[in-house]
């Protein structure tokens, strides 16, 4: 049974929340006072990572896939008919296809848009009523440093992060005017275990050396980026793009060899 305080908690909804940086961001929501609906496409990982938690009254977590129109509102129906209300949204779920651009099928192109960008504007457009009846709220785009600076092997990524900036901004013009802030997260390479798996010594190397602070991101670290911009603190932040990146999308074309001659020189 629902207790009569958790029934007063602020929603947040997570979109690709079975895992990373998804579930960063529902532990980060759980610990400072929110019941929140877990969505991801993988419902085998999604019932561990609920299971795991461990606290039926303020977890929710139903299968979506946000590219499909009526999955996503179903699961809205679902949580306003058991938390009846939302607050926030984090429209983390997305998909990449690392591949040249002549190798990149229109098949692999569409998926990526399906998922990364209509998955945003379809959940987005399915909680907006519903955090209207409550007064306002806050939307997080995770977009990520490849929709802010071009790189090899991401045409179909890099593109729908772009896109998904200006569909952040295009939000926030219109949504603001009701009480609905809207902003997006860039994040730079961060330690998740995918980021493990594929990024070789060489390309961790590269990152590093690219990176003014020299390391990749924490899952936490994007998570309380996410949290500050979906609380009273950042009230007056609208329409922004946030690079949690370390300084990496600042450093433009600077060489790393010119960057450690003048951090030698800074400490001398």
């Amino acid at each position: 049974m629902t207790s009569t305080l958790s029934s007063s908690l602020p929603v947040a909804v997570v979109t690709g929340a079975a895992r990373g940086i998804g579930l960063a961001i529902t532990h980060w929501f759980l610990a400072h006072g929110h019941r929140v609906l877990m969505l991801d496409v993988d419902e085998a990982t999604l019932t561990a990572a609920a299971a795991a938690l461990n606290d039926e009254a303020r977890v929710l977590a139903l299968p979506c896939d946000v590219s499909q129109p009526a999955q996503v509102q179903a699961v809205v129906d679902r949580v306003v008919q058991q938390f009846g209300r939302i607050d926030c949204l984090v429209n983390n779920a997305g998909i990449a296809s690392f591949m040249p651009i002549g190798a990149t099928s229109f098949e692999e192109w569409r998926a990526v848009m399906a998922v990364n960008l209509d998955g945003a504007f379809l959940c987005s457009q399915a909680c907006v009523p519903v955090m209207l009846k409550a007064g306002g709220g806050a939307i997080v785009n995770i977009a990520s440093i490849s929709g802010l600076r071009a790189s090899t092997l991401r045409v179909a990524y890099g593109t729908s992060k772009a896109a998904l900036i200006h569909l952040t901004r295009q939000q926030a013009v219109e949504l603001g005017t009701v009480g609905i802030r809207v902003n997006a997260i860039a994040p730079g390479p961060v330690e998740t275990e995918m980021a493990k798996k594929v990024h070789s010594a060489a390309i961790r190397a590269d990152y590093h050396d690219a990176i003014p602070l020299g390391r990749y991101g924490t899952m936490d670290e994007i998570a309380s980026a996410v949290g500050f911009l979906c609380t009273p603190a950042a009230s007056y932040v609208n329409g922004q793009v946030l690079a949690v990146d370390g300084g990496f999308e600042a450093t433009g074309v600077g060489l790393p060899t010119l960057r450690r001659d003048a951090a030698r020189g800074a400490s001398a």
